[in-house]
């Protein structure tokens, strides 16, 4: 049996193979309640029956001035966490585990979606939907709107948002959280010093700039128990002189860890716009694999992962202990089903009802 298809336990949540569904955002919720639509049910439940061992949610906003775009899903109110209960049962259903990642983008928040507006770029103005952003200091991402610096008040009312949205969350279900601490959102905006200029107890040192992320750990960890998992994402480098790198996100790893975390989520970059990033396939694997063996904690990797060949030999050679695949499962859904049959691997949870295309005539 190949390594990419052992079952991995963290705490009380048993995960049947090494396949894990990345949270990709679907900018989708047209009223802009934050309420999970009929579009989510549809889009997470394909990549369970496809034989995915966890599926996380896209980035969901633990307060309506956390969403990225108005479009994104919440859970910062029952309403929201009432709609998430059948989505998470019916992924629960088919075998997998429901996960949801939790996020504050800070200052790139109030932007338009990445489609479906013309291609409309820079902050959406309040009489569209959009608010006033914050973020660790008072420097905008790209052509969005500058932020407003928080104050060490509004700091403590984001941890407090992401400690009750864990409680919703574990209310509605969902056996694993992730925390965004990637992709140039709040978290990360904290944790790098391109982004943090702060001079106060929150920024300058790397313990100061991990401050709020090893807070909101210990909050969700509480809110979670000792049986749920407790993921964190983060960017294993800025892919800019002087900005956040793949040794910080170690130490920090290891930090997190000892707050609560149980699993890391290594991917890279978005701190800034307008970096060139040398894109091939598996170019993140390395980050993963030194945050592994640098903070002896488990990982996973993502970025340009597309044959089940790859997934099994970034498994099976030690770099990370899951794969975390986005674009591959948009192209196919079921490709933990497909992996099995390429690699030889014994599994019985191919649906019943697909059973008559396992093996090739």
């Amino acid at each position: 049996m190949p390594t990419l298809f052992d079952p991995i336990t963290l705490r009380g949540v048993t995960m049947r193979n090494r396949i894990f569904t990345s949270p990709m955002c679907q900018y989708s919720v047209l009223d802009h309640s934050g309420v999970p639509q009929q579009w989510q049910l549809i889009h997470l439940t394909s990549f369970a029956v496809g034989g995915s061992s966890l599926v996380f949610t896209e980035a969901t906003a633990v307060s309506p001035e956390a969403r990225i775009s108005p479009r994104d899903t919440g859970i910062w109110n029952d309403e929201q966490r009432d709609a998430w209960k059948p989505i998470v049962d019916v992924i629960a259903s088919q075998g997998a585990v429901p996960g949801i990642q939790l996020g504050h983008a800070g200052r790139k928040a109030s932007s338009w979606p990445a489609w479906g507006f013309e291609g409309r770029t820079g902050s959406v103005p309040a009489e569209e939907g959009g608010w006033k952003t914050v973020a660790p200091s008072p420097i905008a991402f790209g052509d969005l709107d500058e932020p407003r610096e928080l104050d060490l008040a509004g700091i403590d009312a984001i941890v407090d948002d992401f400690r009750m949205a864990a409680g919703r969350a574990v209310e509605a279900g969902f056996r694993a959280i992730e925390l965004h601490g990637a992709h140039g959102y709040l978290l990360h905006q904290f944790l790098s010093p391109l982004a943090n200029h702060r001079t106060d107890a929150y920024g300058g040192s790397l313990e100061n700039r991990a401050r709020i992320l090893l807070r909101i750990v210990r909050a969700v960890r509480e809110e979670l128990g000792d049986e749920l998992a407790l993921f964190v994402r983060f960017s294993g480098s800025d892919w800019a002189e002087g900005g956040w790198d793949e040794q910080q996100t170690a130490t920090v790893a290891g930090w997190a860890r000892d707050a609560g975390a149980d699993f890391f989520d290594i991917s890279s970059g978005g701190i800034q716009s307008g970096i060139r990033i040398p894109l091939e396939p598996g170019y993140q694997v390395p980050f993963a694999a030194h945050v592994r063996s640098s903070a002896e904690v488990e990982v996973s990797a993502v970025g340009l992962i597309t044959t089940p060949q790859q997934a099994a030999e970034i498994v099976e050679s030690g770099k990370a202990d899951a794969v975390m695949l986005a674009r591959e499962l948009l192209r196919d859904p079921h490709f933990a089903l497909r992996a099995a049959h390429e690699l030889g691997a014994t599994i019985d949870y191919w649906p019943q009802q697909y059973l008559r295309a396992r093996w090739h005539a």
